[in-house]
């Protein structure tokens, strides 16, 4: 018995390539140092913990750098000569990308809840910043992990290590009943997601007998005629929980209240990664896994990217500007607007000939949406800080009292609108536009339109309240250094990629897969 089984056992011990799984290690080994050095901490030395935590996510993002050469793969299945058949961990330049947004997002996410925690410091609403910043770490290392799963079990598994960590986050404001029930919201629905999410897989297994992306897209292209509608349910099913992570209607519900009743910081890492993670699951699984179904998941991204957009404009129109937190209620439904946008290319993938192309216009448009969205939430935490209801209102004359925060929402507003001088923006909005309009894909194109108009009015709307007379008088506070850091971050990186818009095309779309 002993000689049948070494055989069997060596052939489960692997190489593990540690250069190339060294992002979402890095961030996942800081997070459990914060947890741990969180013990011996006394109260004043807590506030190390956030700067080793933007540490942490920086070597994160430096560790990308060696990656630049070549792909590299690891936890790899060999076929009998000893050759690679299929991996479950990939980084090429798809994996980069997502990555690069996932951990400059979330580095970003860290500065503004430096500031956040210091603020609400010995106040009824003081949150933990040991388990605060272990749960944020936690959740960037399963965002990084995902785009460069390529199995199913991976991808479940990385979307889940994204996901609980930040149910958690939403919830964690103490004695904030608004907070707890975002958070149940968040977490009952999601649940119920991913348990559809993994019927889908257990029905694509099935008919498939692999969880390897590459080998289901070979497998799918010879299915039994019995089995036909099990895999087309199974492709459908999958897509469920990835949707919902992009909040595409009819799954968007969760989003505004979620967004109100977390951290003002929080409310941006899931605007911004949290839409990474889903969009690069929906990417993996429709253009690595699915290409032969592209006649059933085809149309159903792009009647959900047009519903998306649709819902997301309109709901935002309504937002009135005297309401309790209707600055992060509008940014919360233009969140799902913009998912709309994001969903086209991909939908557009199914029609074109050059899937690498539509997939590149919906990489580039998160990069820029990433930058100014995160700046966007940035200014609206410095108005918070001195008008906690955060309402459209509240921004009445900011001009007057901090020119430079006003001049740069104008700029982040009006890159979401599509307007000049946002030309990435526009650039953006153009490229999506035109994967459309290739694809075949015209009525789609023109729902896009549009939206696009319709969204010009609340964008502007908000655009025009900066520079508005103020109605008393505006209380000026210094603004702490890792704000100032966030806001400037993302305006520089906004007005660079406003001068060369094709640098980020050209980034995200060289060969992706």
């Amino acid at each position: 018995m002993t000689a049948v089984a070494a055989p069997s056992v060596a052939s489960l011990v692997q190489s593990v390539d540690w250069l190339a799984i060294a992002p979402p290690t890095i961030a996942a080994v800081v997070a459990l140092v914060v947890l741990v050095t969180d013990l011996f901490l006394g109260e004043r030395r807590k506030a190390l913990l956030g700067w080793v935590s933007v540490a942490g996510l920086a070597a994160a993002a430096l560790a990308l750098l060696p990656l630049l050469d070549g792909d590299r793969s690891t936890f790899c299945l060999k076929t009998l000569k000893g050759e690679q058949a299929a991996c479950s961990y990939t980084a090429d330049h798809f994996t980069l990308v997502i990555q690069f947004l996932v951990l400059a997002g979330a580095l970003l996410t860290a500065l503004l809840s430096i500031t956040g925690i210091k603020d609400a410091k010995n106040t009824p609403r003081a949150l933990p910043e040991g388990e605060f910043w272990f749960l944020l770490l936690s959740s960037a290392a399963g965002a990084a992990l995902l785009p460069a799963s390529r199995d199913l079990a991976t991808l479940v598994v990385a979307l889940e290590v994204a996901s609980l960590p930040a149910f958690a986050l939403v919830g964690i404001k103490r004695d904030d009943r608004r907070s707890s029930e975002a958070a149940l919201k968040f977490f009952l629905s999601s649940v119920t997601a991913t348990a559809v999410t993994l019927l889908g897989v257990s029905f694509v297994y099935a008919t498939t007998g692999t969880l390897h992306l590459t080998r289901i897209a070979t497998a799918l292209t010879h299915v039994d005629g019995q089995f036909h509608t099990l895999a087309q349910a199974g492709v459908a099913l999958t897509l469920v929980g990835f949707a919902f992570k992009t909040a595409a209607a009819p799954f968007h519900f969760w989003v505004p209240d979620t967004y109100v009743g977390a951290p003002l910081p929080i409310a941006a890492y899931l605007s911004v990664i949290g839409k990474a993670v889903g969009f690069s699951g929906i990417i993996l699984v429709t253009v690595v896994a699915f290409p032969s179904y592209a006649d059933v998941w085809g149309p159903a991204l792009a009647a959900l990217a047009a519903l998306t957009m649709t819902v997301g404009n309109l709901a935002a129109l309504r937002q009135q500007a005297t309401r309790a937190y209707s600055a992060v209620r509008l940014l919360a439904w233009s969140s799902v607007g913009q998912a709309g946008y994001l969903l086209v290319p991909i939908a557009a993938a199914a029609y074109s000939k050059d899937a690498d192309k539509a997939i590149g216009s919906t990489v580039a448009y998160a990069l820029m949406y990433a930058a100014v969205n995160l700046g966007a939430f940035a200014v609206a935490a410095l108005v918070a800080r001195t008008k906690p209801l955060n309402r459209i209102s509240d921004y009445r004359g900011l001009y007057r009292s901090r020119p430079l925060a006003a001049l740069v929402l104008g700029f982040f507003l009006l890159c979401l609108a599509g307007l000049p001088p946002g030309i990435i923006g526009l650039f953006a909005k153009v490229t999506v536009f035109s994967a459309a309009v290739d694809a075949g894909l015209g009525w789609l194109a023109v729902v896009m339109a549009v939206n696009v108009v319709i969204a010009l009015y609340y964008y502007l709307q908000w655009t025009a309240t900066l520079f508005r007379s103020a109605e008393g008088e505006q209380g000026v506070q210094r603004i702490p250094a890792p704000l100032t850091a966030a806001i400037g971050l993302t305006a520089v990186i906004g007005v660079v990629l406003s001068g060369a818009p094709q640098m980020v095309l050209r980034f995200a779309s060289t060969g992706l897969f």
